[in-house]
């Protein structure tokens, strides 16, 4: 999951369209045509130094001098390659996020705005190939000015021979071939240097042969039971976080229990850490260190399937275990349609709303009736009168699991039995919200900043 949140949809798209096709097509080509030139550039040269050796040492010299400039190219045209590269994928990011909201955006009378980004943007990239031309051009100018002082030794060197030295039609033929050593020469060094950019899709492919993969949906002798997790109690010991190997700890050792059947509100300003400890209790981060246990098992040791495993009729009831009457959390909203529970669900739900969506899951939950509820600001596409409701009837369905919510709504978490208040990664404070409020604490003034801004509202 690590890789998908911190991976632009363009970039992959890119690895899998034009990286893949230069592996597939331009990479074999220039093999073949690199390969042929440079057997043609040997034979002319041998030919050249059959009838005047000589040239053989100016030769020498051309070549090493075309290494020496060839390097100088390389080194700045796999930087400018691999700028190309991450230049294209945010014009396929902004062409496929532009159509998803294309309908907001004319609402908005704001299409000649993102028509310039885009435009911005292919510039950009436009740019970065215009560099790889000229650099290639820079090459191919200083290649044809040393093959040019090849072929003129050549023809200096047949002049001055004997009359009669050679037969004249091999003088002819070395002439012939010395004119077409430089255009030999820079065709082999055009599909050389074209070869060593190619490469770069290689290397980027590569990139994505060595993600490390997700931990196994099942291992075999750490199946918990079925009725796992039997009460919802739930552990944290020194649970440090950080989503790359070489960032900073996001959360920095945090030791706390949730007690069975409790519900507990988490709570803290953006960045604190609250949607990355719900992260780590459905293992899409994985902990640096620490230890997650609930009712007796840590999660780590066990498969991800086991962990997270837990029309309208199938997005709230995928396997088709309840009744309608069951079914009745959404009945105000789905009595006023046509087909009842019938009714048709979109890709990713967008012919309803975002208040809509989240009553669906919230309608699963309530059927799946499971021992550990994690809401991570479940309520937040949705009014305070219906959030309201929302809570009171998770008081009253699920008085026995434990809650975890996860909120920026004061009222929300106001009532928990628990309040959990995160800062910077650190758990600052973890008591009733009563006695949080009867003291100078973090809570309280979140609770004051919190009214006092609804009040300016």
């Amino acid at each position: 999951m690590l890789f998908f949140d911190s991976t632009p949809v363009g970039r992959i798209l890119i690895r899998a369209s034009s990286d893949l096709s230069i592996l597939d097509f331009d990479i074999p080509f220039s093999i073949i045509f690199l390969l042929a030139s440079c057997t043609e550039l040997l034979i002319t040269i041998g030919i050249m130094a059959f009838v005047t050796w000589e040239v053989v040492i100016v030769g020498i010299l051309a070549v090493v001098a075309t290494k020496y400039v060839q390097d100088y190219y390389l080194a700045s045209a796999r930087e400018l390659i691999r700028i190309n590269g991450t230049t294209k994928a945010p014009v396929m990011n902004y062409a496929s996020e532009t159509s998803l909201g294309v309908v907001t955006i004319r609402a908005f009378k704001k299409a000649d705005r993102f028509f310039h980004n885009y435009l911005e943007l292919v510039d950009t990239d436009a740019r970065l190939f215009f560099h790889s031309n000229a650099t290639m051009e820079w090459l191919i100018l200083r290649t044809e000015t040393l093959q040019n002082l090849t072929l003129f030794t050549a023809a200096f060197f047949i002049v001055l021979l004997p009359k009669g030295y050679v037969a004249p039609e091999l003088v002819g033929l070395s002439l012939s071939y010395a004119l077409s050593l430089t255009a030999t020469q820079i065709f082999a060094t055009r599909w050389y240097c074209s070869l060593s950019n190619y490469i770069i899709s290689v290397e980027r492919i590569k990139q994505f042969m060595q993600i490390v993969p997700e931990p196994p949906a099942i291992v075999e002798d750490k199946r918990p039971a079925s009725s796992w997790p039997p009460k919802g109690r739930i552990e944290l010991y020194s649970l440090e976080i950080k989503y790359r190997p070489n960032a900073p700890l996001v959360l920095k050792g945090i030791t706390c229990t949730f007690k069975e059947g409790t519900r507990v509100g988490v709570v803290g300003r953006t960045g604190s850490g609250k949607t990355t400890l719900i992260s780590a209790l459905f293992r899409l981060v994985e902990p640096a260190s620490g230890k997650i246990i609930i009712d007796g098992l840590e999660i780590s040791s066990m498969g991800l399937k086991d962990l997270r495993m837990g029309s309208i009729r199938t997005n709230l009831d995928p396997l088709g275990l309840y009744s309608d009457d069951e079914i009745w959390r959404l009945k105000a909203t789905v009595s006023k349609l046509p087909s009842l529970l019938d009714s048709s669900v979109s890709d990713e739900g967008e012919n309803w709303s975002a208040g809509q969506r989240q009553l669906f899951c919230l309608g699963r939950v309530l059927l799946k009736r499971n021992r550990i509820l994690v809401l991570d600001e479940a309520t937040a596409s949705i009014d305070s009168s219906t959030d309201a409701v929302l809570q009171r009837i998770i008081r009253q369905e699920f008085a026995e699991c434990t809650v975890i919510t996860v909120a920026n709504r004061v009222p929300t978490v106001i009532d928990s039995d628990m309040v959990m208040v995160l800062s910077d990664g650190k758990l600052v404070e973890y008591k009733e919200p009563s006695k949080l409020l009867d003291t100078n604490s973090y809570f309280s003034k979140l609770v004051a900043e919190y009214w006092s801004s609804c009040k300016r509202n």
